[in-house]
């Protein structure tokens, strides 16, 4: 079998540039050699990216003993653990998905609204009118206090403040592309003593194991059946042979959830913000969404059309994840050419997201394109697919929108000097670049409504 072709430079060049500029060399490649291509990164196996519909289709509906994920994705061990959902595969994959995926939906899921809006208000209620804030610090802030309260059922407090610092402190060590290297390479991931970048990273890991394995320990010795937190939950299901999820799984599970949950809905609702202020019309008509419902009212909030456009919009136009999850093959298959067993196989989310007969004008943000026409779940696939989908999908969208909702019923807000906001590489994801450039002109208070602005 031949691979399809590819970009023709060394491995570690492509490394290089997909660390370094990751949009620009998925559009290079794709504009050269189109929906199907090899990219050969070094320390890598050979990956075939997609952004074909069709072939998505394909890979997503196929059994689902076809390929391997969690061993495809082993850079993220690290980060979350070998039990973690991420990287594992089978019947294990399966048993885990399925105690984990019912705290994210139904009436458990809504039962969080509340909580999502007032710590948003807490948060919020520091900006100062007249001075420019870090978007993503504030956004940051709410997606993590929202996941320990969620997934922990912390208050704010000691042990919580201290879990949020270590997190914010562990994941900001791959937050450029420079410091990213350190996911990719292998070879500097080595503890060379606390001063060291990797001797860093595993000392704040082992501090937050310690944290959640204390909690772990609290729970099972003093046990609480009025919790609704998703740990208690956890804690308290039983697979199909009556068997509870072991102190190592529940700590790779809970670390999933931590970094995965908030880091990536934190990009998203700062790109949201940025979009919303940055063209007049788009927040015009949000507004006027808003303003047919009442503050509280979290199922109407979670249902308006424009609102839901704008998000998926933001998910279209720069998606947090660039790729679908890795899958190898376990078996030879047929997807727009022969491959063999053991072949890395990807769609591409990015690429899929901006391919011009689906999206005209791909680069412009346009929420009305939600609005006119119904994607399939192989052309719109921000949260992946098949049995690899984000199992926090529905919970990301609704926190979107209940935070989204509740600052733009707060403030009026405005694009502060000319500082661009661009995409770049933040560890594995894709996310705004930094800086204070939005600003708050006026306050309003709970009583008043949205249109008001």
């Amino acid at each position: 079998m031949t691979l399809p072709d590819g970009p023709k430079t060394l491995p570690f060049i492509q490394m290089l540039q997909w660390i370094a500029n990751p949009l620009e060399f998925m559009d290079n490649c794709s504009q050269r050699y189109g929906d199907c291509f090899t990219v050969r990164l070094a320390n890598f196996k050979p990956m075939v990216f997609f952004s074909n519909p069709q072939a998505i289709e394909e890979i997503f509906t196929s059994n689902l003993g076809q390929f391997d994920s969690g061993r495809a994705n082993s850079v993220l061990q690290p980060w979350v653990g070998d039990k973690s959902l991420l990287l594992l595969d089978g019947r294990s994959h399966q048993r885990q998905r399925k105690l984990l995926t019912p705290p994210f939906h139904g009436d458990r899921m809504k039962s969080y609204g509340e909580m999502i809006c007032s710590i948003t208000e807490r948060v919020i209620s520091a900006w100062q009118i007249g001075e420019a804030f870090s978007v993503r610090s504030a956004m940051q802030e709410i997606s993590l206090s929202v996941i320990l309260q969620t997934v922990f059922g912390l208050q704010p407090g000691d042990r919580s403040e201290k879990l949020k610092q270590l997190l914010t402190n562990l994941l900001d060590m791959t937050a450029s592309p420079l410091s990213s290297t350190l996911v990719f390479f292998k070879a500097l991931q080595q503890d060379l003593g606390a001063w060291s970048p990797w001797g860093r990273f595993v000392r704040q890991r082992a501090q937050i194991d310690e944290i959640i394995y204390a909690e772990i320990s609290d729970r099972r010795q003093h046990p609480d059946s009025s919790r609704v937190d998703i740990l208690s939950l956890l804690m308290a299901a039983t697979d199909e042979n009556g068997e509870l999820m072991s102190d190592v799984e529940l700590r790779d599970e809970l670390l999933t959830l931590l970094v995965a949950g908030h880091e990536t809905t934190a990009s998203a609702l700062t790109w949201a913000l940025y979009w919303i202020h940055h063209l007049p019309e788009v927040k015009r008509k949000l507004l006027d969404d808003l303003a047919t419902v009442g503050n509280l009212d979290f199922g109407a909030i979670s249902k308006l059309p424009y609102l839901n456009a704008v998000c998926q919009e933001t998910l279209r136009i720069y998606p947090i994840a660039m790729l679908a999850f890795f899958r190898i093959s376990n078996s030879p298959i047929s997807i727009m050419g022969q491959f063999d067993k053991d072949t890395l196989l990807t769609p591409c989310i990015y690429l899929t997201h901006h391919r011009p007969d689906l999206y005209p004008e791909p680069n412009q943000f346009k929420p009305e394109r939600f609005l006119e026409r119904q994607f399939s779940q192989y052309e719109y696939i921000p949260f992946g697919g098949s049995n690899r989908r984000c199992i926090g999908m529905a919970f990301a969208l609704y926190e979107m929108k209940l935070v989204l909702a509740t600052v733009m019923s707060r403030y009026s807000l405005a694009i502060s000097g000319s500082q661009a906001v661009k995409p770049v590489r933040r560890g594995i994801t894709l996310a705004p670049s930094g800086g204070k450039w939005l600003v708050a002109t006026q306050r309003h208070t709970s009583k008043e409504l949205v249109s008001s602005q």
